[in-house]
């Protein structure tokens, strides 16, 4: 059963919010899987808001290390059958959630995919969808994570990012 998560809480009654990227490298989602449990990326994406004069790079990837997050709540990794059961992921600052204040040592990583930003677009915004093939769909590890990382090292600019995934026994 698939389920979808964003870079912020769940809306309620205002929208879904975008997140400034900082000017440094910063861990904009991360999912956090258990011990009894893998999941495989079945897309992700994101959208910048203003581009310009913001050179960097958006990463997807797995490290072993956790970033210092706003914890997501279940609400906020919905399955998207309704009558589906409730993801497993690791809830908490340490593992699943949003906006990172520290990012910790990374010592092991894996990329998934990598996309550059570029000053000279002025793209505004900037839209990014990756559907990842049946044989080719990454699976983060069990006890691992999965953050989307961005760098715009000149500027801070507003983020929106969001990962649909499943989860693996």
């Amino acid at each position: 059963m698939p389920y979808i998560t964003w870079n912020g809480p769940a809306p309620t009654t205002a929208a879904q919010a975008s997140v400034t990227t900082g000017t440094a490298i910063k861990t904009m989602l991360q999912l956090a899987t258990p011990s009894t449990r893998q999941i495989q990326i079945l897309e992700w994406g994101f959208t910048i808001d203003d581009t310009s004069g913001a050179d960097g790079v958006v990463e997807l990837l797995q490290t072993d290390v956790a970033a210092t997050v706003t914890a997501h709540v279940a609400s906020g990794v919905p399955n998207l059958d309704p009558n589906g059961t409730a993801s497993l992921l690791t809830l908490g600052t340490s593992a699943t959630g949003y906006t990172a204040t520290a990012e910790g040592s990374t010592t092991a990583s894996r990329v998934f995919d990598a996309v550059s930003l570029s000053a000279t677009t002025s793209e505004s915004p900037y839209t990014y969808v990756r559907q990842f093939m049946p044989d080719t769909r990454p699976i983060v590890a069990i006890s691992r994570f999965l953050r989307v990382r961005t760098t715009t090292p000149t500027t801070a600019v507003d983020m929106r990012t969001w990962v649909v995934f499943n989860e693996v026994g």
